[in-house]
């Protein structure tokens, strides 16, 4: 790609770059707002306005926090949202759930191949707004999920059907400053060509003792059995940490927190193997700012930080990916 960047920027004659004012985006399946934020931080950095033209989740609960702390409500299902509805915009936002696709083959394109996921959406949004670029988030194990095909589905569709130079990284939040190990892919793709350069300079690097609260409520510690229980069967090696149990039973313990799970039980991460994460130090293992309201339940919240992204890593993709894609000669 790096020969057709340069190609590209002859054909512009672009001698002096620059960014435009603002950019326009828009923020599906939006969660609590992790886009919002890792953007704000993003385009702060660059003096670059960000105006948030729509934003859409099905989850009533993810939708009251958003409403809360940005004073927009978003939309719905975007199901059943029309494509030409969507105010235009520069940017598109999404992290987007999962699916098996279950059409084999792409001889029919992305409305067959992708239909009845949630990727199909994002799709047809940007095949009627034809966005300047996009910024995706998901799983790691998207990458080999159903085979592969899943992944190689959305590739094709993004570069040969709709027509943008993609690229693609499986990134550890661990590596951006938050003291927590959570590996995700992130996808960029623009209408121009473009050099991604996937080393980043990391300042303000937080360790587990910066994220934990002073005094945790007591209704977070685990009860006198299961701490007894996990203690008889671990030892851990430094203080503060985090003690993770697998699905297998087996105790271990960091310096850091493995990843955040949104429908994972209360007790599978303890703080030095007495008590679970507060949802403010959980909201803080993702990237969120302090000034970020809580308004849900307890159990919400924990749903909600285990489904978002971690602002900190999203932060630092957009500021670099930004200036390759929205130049100005």
């Amino acid at each position: 790609m790096k020969k057709l960047v340069k190609e590209y920027k002859k054909e512009r004659n672009i001698t002096q770059e620059k960014l435009p004012s603002t950019i326009k985006f828009i923020d599906l399946f939006c969660g609590i707002g992790g886009f919002r934020y890792a953007s704000q931080q993003a385009f702060e950095k660059l003096g670059v306005m960000g105006q948030c033209m729509f934003s859409s989740d099905i989850d009533k609960y993810a939708a009251e926090s958003y409403e809360a702390n940005f004073e927009e409500k978003p939309v719905g299902d975007i199901t059943k949202v029309d494509e030409k509805d969507i105010p235009d915009f520069d940017l598109l936002f999404a992290g987007f759930p999962c699916q098996a696709f279950s059409i084999c083959g792409l001889q029919k394109g992305f409305a067959d191949n992708t239909k009845g996921t949630l990727f199909f959406d994002i799709a047809r949004i940007i095949k009627e707004k034809q966005p300047k670029a996009f910024v995706l988030e998901n799983v790691k194990n998207l990458v080999g999920h159903d085979g592969g095909r899943t992944f190689r589905t959305i590739i094709h569709v993004l570069r040969e059907e709709l027509g943008y130079y993609v690229d693609y990284k499986v990134l550890n939040a661990l590596d951006f400053g938050l003291p927590q190990k959570r590996e995700r892919i992130i996808i960029v793709g623009a209408k121009t060509p473009f050099d991604m350069d996937w080393n980043f300079d990391i300042e303000n690097v937080k360790t587990l003792k910066d994220i934990l609260e002073d005094k945790a409520d007591r209704k977070h510690y685990a009860s006198e059995e299961i701490v007894k229980k996990r203690k008889k069967m671990h030892t851990a090696q430094t203080e503060p940490a985090i003690w993770h149990e697998n699905k297998s039973g087996n105790i271990s313990s960091y310096p850091y927190s493995c990843a955040l799970r949104a429908g994972a039980s209360h007790n599978y991460l303890l703080v030095d193997g007495k008590r679970r994460l507060t949802p403010r130090e959980m909201l803080r293992l993702q990237g969120f700012p302090d000034e970020f309201k809580i308004v849900v339940s307890d159990a919400q919240t924990r749903k909600q930080a285990g489904n978002a992204i971690p602002v900190s890593m999203v932060a630092k993709v957009i500021e670099k990916f930004m200036p390759l894609v929205f130049f100005q000669g």
